[in-house]
């Protein structure tokens, strides 16, 4: 008796996901190659940026000084100041890495995705490049400047606003970076609706709660309870949102007139419309024939 061997085919291997092919430990490994390279560019960044340390310590600094009585920040403690800059020059450095760091987070999660969510590397780094410098924008040009606007006011006779350099740039970190994260929303619906996890109809269907939770989290970040004031920061949220219905509209795989499947759906029900027609005349015929023959 021969054996037919035939080796097996695997059509398509792209399409199966990586991660199922790699260890523990090749992930591990892969985790601290990327970590490395990015480092390494956020590193070369701050050397940029540390050029230019001065020009970006007063842009930072520029609506706290404006909003203060006498228009300077105080250092109580040594190295305070070092400080600042060398934080001021990470930040320089994050924002200039920034594009490749993302494209390194793209590298180490693509080998577990499919080969056709593979091709959203650039549109993954386009995304989150752009929500960050938009959360950073909007946190220096009108964030920021509203709350230090709103907590120099509360100063008198006895009271005189001179915040330090340490306490106003970590409350300007803390919101640059919560902001940078808000920011993302349209980034995370690009990727839910590709995965077919949200929808267009879930989000606007959803829109009145989203309204709410935005305002909250507004009414939150907001100094003053001035409505106008929390209406300016809940704007840009809720113009976040309605542009991340519109990206999981656009994105979301749908099925056309001309796509594929209905075409081949159309030919199958068509063959069997046909083959029910032929069925059914040959019936008529048999039927026909046998009433003849029994007169």
């Amino acid at each position: 008796m021969g054996e037919a061997r035939y080796p097996l085919q695997v059509d398509d291997q792209d399409d199966e996901p990586g991660a199922s092919r790699m260890g523990f430990l090749d992930h591990l490994d892969e985790l601290r190659k990327r970590l490395i390279r990015s480092c390494l560019a956020i590193a070369g960044g701050m050397v940029v940026a540390f050029f230019f340390v001065d020009r970006l310590g007063d842009f930072v600094l520029g609506p706290t000084l404006k909003a203060l009585p006498d228009g300077a920040l105080i250092i109580t403690k040594p190295g305070e100041g070092f400080a600042f800059y060398l934080d001021v020059a990470l930040i320089g450095g994050v924002v200039l890495a920034a594009p490749f760091v993302m494209y390194q987070v793209w590298r180490f999660i693509a080998p577990g995705l499919y080969a056709t969510e593979k091709k959203f590397a650039i549109p993954f780094v386009a995304l989150t490049t752009v929500g960050s410098i938009g959360g950073a924008a909007f946190t220096h040009y009108v964030m920021f400047p509203a709350t230090i606007a709103f907590l120099s006011t509360f100063h008198s006779r006895s009271m005189k606003f001179t915040p330090r350099v340490e306490d106003t740039f970590e409350l300007y970190k803390m919101m640059l970076l919560g902001m940078v994260v808000v920011f993302q929303i349209p980034t995370v619906v690009f990727f839910l609706a590709k995965m077919r996890l949200v929808t267009a109809g879930f989000l606007w269907r959803n829109i009145k709660y989203a309204i709410l939770i935005i305002f909250i989290v507004a009414a939150v970040l907001t100094p003053s309870a001035d409505p106008w004031n929390q209406t300016i920061f809940a704007a840009p949220m809720l113009a976040l949102y309605v542009l991340s219905i519109g990206i999981a509209w656009a994105v979301a795989p749908r099925r056309g007139k001309g796509t594929p499947t209905d075409a081949k759906l159309k030919l199958v029900i068509g063959a069997m419309v046909i083959e029910q027609a032929r069925q059914a005349r040959k019936q008529r015929k048999f039927h026909g024939f046998g009433g003849n023959s029994g007169h």
